[in-house]
């Protein structure tokens, strides 16, 4: 088996890093509104329509940052566990952090669809990418 680098994890980081910091900017974004009276103190527990769009804009990237993202998680620790954690591997997992960046940034901000899911998409192949380097590791034992 070859020897893991333990420098993988630093892409894992960012991704957390950036998980967290979408979770302050909801929490802004929320005290804002609140502050501003743009939300329907009756609706806003149970219902995402209670809370101006630029609250539902971050909620949404949240909810997205527990989804392709946990498949990048479990990959990481396989490749790392299995010994595929060399240059190739490192640098899916920063194009895939990169590409995630970049969405979270568009689809919190503008949230221009005609840019966000190429983004989106873009680390999804780099998963799937990840996916086949640690089949193939799998298979060779």
């Amino acid at each position: 088996m070859a020897t893991s680098d333990p420098l993988i994890f630093l892409p894992l980081l960012v991704q957390v890093l950036l998980t967290v910091i979408v979770y302050v900017g909801l929490a802004v974004a929320k005290a804002r509104a609140l502050k501003h009276g743009q939300v329907d103190p009756v609706r806003r527990a149970l219902h995402a329509d209670a809370w101006p769009e630029s609250v539902q804009k971050i909620n949404n990237n949240i909810r997205n940052q527990f989804e392709v993202p946990v498949l990048f998680y479990a990959l990481v620790l396989m490749l790392y566990e299995l010994g595929e954690t060399g240059v190739l591997t490192q640098g899916l997992a920063w194009l895939f952090v990169a590409s995630r960046i970049v969405h979270a940034y568009v689809h919190t901000g503008a949230n221009i669809v005609r840019i966000r899911r190429p983004v989106f998409m873009l680390g999804c192949i780099v998963v799937l990418a990840m996916l086949v380097l640690a089949a193939v590791a799998v298979l060779n034992g």
